[in-house]
């Protein structure tokens, strides 16, 4: 679309882990024009104020359980059996990193979660072992090879990834799926460390609602057409491609460092100090 409107740009998409993502910038020091990330956080503690100065909160999103109709027990599995049903010897399934997705440490948390939820003791333990790294990958779309070949039975991932690859899909409770706002006094319940901006150093993460973020590095070297993508992004005609796509906006945005925002951008936005 954006192509379409700017005749004679290319738009040269990367993807990655969000972590990954932010340290191609910040260790690497790879260029970009525009920054998104599936965790604002990511942006705020990896590269904010050093390599951006703004993080425009704009999307939502929830954890879910993707599969096929060829994964093992793919006709039994619901709401309430699911994590029996993965804990069985004779299913197999997926993460992403959590030091390099924040899917990844998403995940984890929703073991967390739903080992309240359940009221099963010792359930996130069992989880997060099984299979030791034999499924796990720096970004959980590296999996969907593995779930179409049936290598693997389930996978977690984004609402919106299963929804954009046409996948069969296990909704979480909102007391598990990190969707809802309303929940997130019992999202911090769920707490897991991940690696820092330094070798050796670790953070924490704390459970709560999925926001994605975008941003524009103070390196940028095609900051005009940097804004105007955004600006497309944030505006109706791109929140509609979000929404086909599974996606809920966040309308408006909310933008950290609001005061850096290109004037362009403002209108979309509202500091995110505001109640």
């Amino acid at each position: 679309m954006f192509e379409q409107q700017h005749p004679g740009v290319k738009v040269l998409a990367e993807a990655a882990g969000s972590r990954d993502t932010a340290r191609k910038v910040s260790d690497l020091g790879r260029l970009c024009d525009v920054l998104g990330s599936a965790d604002y956080r990511v942006v705020d503690n990896l590269l904010m104020p050093e390599h951006v100065l703004f993080n425009i909160r704009f999307a939502l999103n929830e954890m879910a359980i993707a599969y096929t109709k060829r994964s093992n027990l793919a006709d039994q599995i619901n709401q309430d059996n699911w994590a029996d049903l993965l804990l069985r010897p004779d299913v197999f399934f997926g993460r992403a990193d959590p030091d390099s997705d924040p899917c990844g440490y998403r995940t984890l948390m929703v073991f967390q979660l739903a080992e309240k939820h359940l009221k099963a003791p010792s359930l996130a333990y069992k989880l997060q072992a099984k299979h030791k790294r034999r499924y796990i990958r720096p970004k959980a779309t590296e999996l969907l090879a593995l779930l179409e070949s049936s290598e693997i039975d389930y996978l977690f991932i984004y609402r919106s990834v299963a929804k954009q690859h046409g996948l069969e899909l296990l909704t979480l409770p909102d007391e598990v799926n990190l969707k809802v706002p309303s929940q997130a006094e019992l999202y911090r319940q769920a707490v897991v460390n991940v690696s820092g901006k330094q070798p050796g150093q670790k953070i924490t993460r704390t459970g709560e609602p999925i926001v994605y973020s975008v941003t524009i590095p103070t390196g940028a070297t095609n900051r005009q057409l940097a804004v105007a993508y955004v600006q497309l992004l944030l505006s109706p005609q791109g929140r509609a491609v979000m929404t086909h796509n599974g996606q809920q906006s966040l309308v408006p945005a909310l933008a950290d460092g609001f005061e850096h925002l290109p004037n362009p951008l403002k209108s979309y936005c509202i500091p995110a100090s505001s109640p």
